[in-house]
């Protein structure tokens, strides 16, 4: 580990207090000099680091930049399944998380961004990633999952989210079949899962868990065309010191609950619970026209259950739903 990243998990460790360069130089069997350079490359970045004669250097307990320490310190005794890694700018996390995956990286794997130049959600769509502003991150997984069965990860990764939001704003969280994670009816958060499977098998070969959220709205807001969808988890001033490290670590660790019993839909009920389509008049988005229905609920394998105007019922295992008195 380098001796900027050696400091950094040591100023993360001590937010808010001084440490002496004496201490970190000794600690890290470096020079002086090495600890200055590498605290004035952390100042550089954005990190409040303030310097003070015969006391040394303090991270600011305020500072919220995403870094593997920041993350891995909220983690606690989750973070040793976890490999995170935090890059400033990327194309997009799921397709560098896919590359790394091809490359044997194990899973519990964990790429985070601050800004995505290319990120996508479902449909091929793409999803608004400005920086600094949201979380991106991709989790790589390996389970013995059938291709039927890979609908969980979505599922339960959008009730981890759904809770995650609500402890940490106070905001109730609801979802929109099948990934959509909304506070008061637009969006704020997307999920996409992309999977590599064996064909002789069926079973996957690994899955990258792609989670988008958008923690506080960009400065001037979002673009025209989605602003009447989209919404930030803290609208107005966030006062939740380290906000960012903590919702991402409040993610990963209560999907990892889910996943250690996936096959068994321990996050059903909450996910059925949190149902924003449930009981209402909803469209069924495609290729083709539109079509009406009634959702009626979410089955056990988490189908969405839907009755047309015609009186027919379906099945939906994917695709995509409008609810009708959302404005989409």
């Amino acid at each position: 580990m380098a001796v900027r990243q050696k400091i950094l998990e040591a100023f993360e460790a001590g937010k808010g207090r001084y440490i002496s360069g004496e201490e970190l130089a000794a600690g890290l069997s470096v020079s002086r000099a090495a600890v200055w350079k590498a605290v004035k490359s952390l100042q550089d970045e954005g990190y409040a680091i303030t310097a003070a004669p015969n006391r040394g250097y303090c991270l600011s307990s305020d500072t919220d930049i995403l870094s593997a320490q920041s993350i891995s310190r909220h983690l606690q005794e989750k973070a040793a399944r976890f490999r995170i890694d935090v890059r400033r700018t990327v194309g997009s996390t799921n397709n560098l998380l896919k590359e790394l995956a091809r490359q044997g990286a194990q899973e519990g794997t964990v790429v985070v961004a601050k800004e995505q130049t290319g990120g996508r959600g479902r449909m091929n769509r793409s999803f608004y990633s400005p920086s600094d502003t949201g979380i991106y991150m991709s989790m790589l997984l390996r389970p013995k999952l059938s291709a039927e069965e890979a609908l969980f990860i979505t599922t339960s990764a959008a009730v981890a989210v759904a809770q995650a939001v609500e402890a940490l704003s106070g905001r109730e969280a609801k979802i929109k079949w099948v990934n959509d994670v909304c506070c008061d009816g637009r969006k704020i958060c997307g999920i996409l899962t992309e999977a590599s499977f064996d064909i002789e098998s069926g079973n996957l070969e690994y899955a990258v868990l792609g989670i988008g959220i958008n923690v506080t709205a960009p400065p001037g807001g979002f673009p025209d065309d989605i602003k009447d969808i989209a919404a930030a988890v803290f609208e107005d001033d966030c006062r939740v010191a380290d906000v960012k490290s903590r919702l991402a670590a409040e993610v990963l660790k209560r999907f990892w609950n889910y996943y250690a019993g996936l096959k068994e839909r321990a996050f059903l009920d909450e996910y059925r619970r949190r149902s924003l389509v449930t009981g209402r008049e909803i469209l069924i988005l495609g290729s083709g026209a539109a079509r009406k229905a009634r959702a009626l609920g979410i089955d056990d394998r988490c189908r969405l259950k839907v009755r047309f105007e015609d009186g027919t019922r379906e099945l939906l295992a994917s695709g995509e739903v409008a609810i009708k008195s959302i404005r989409h």
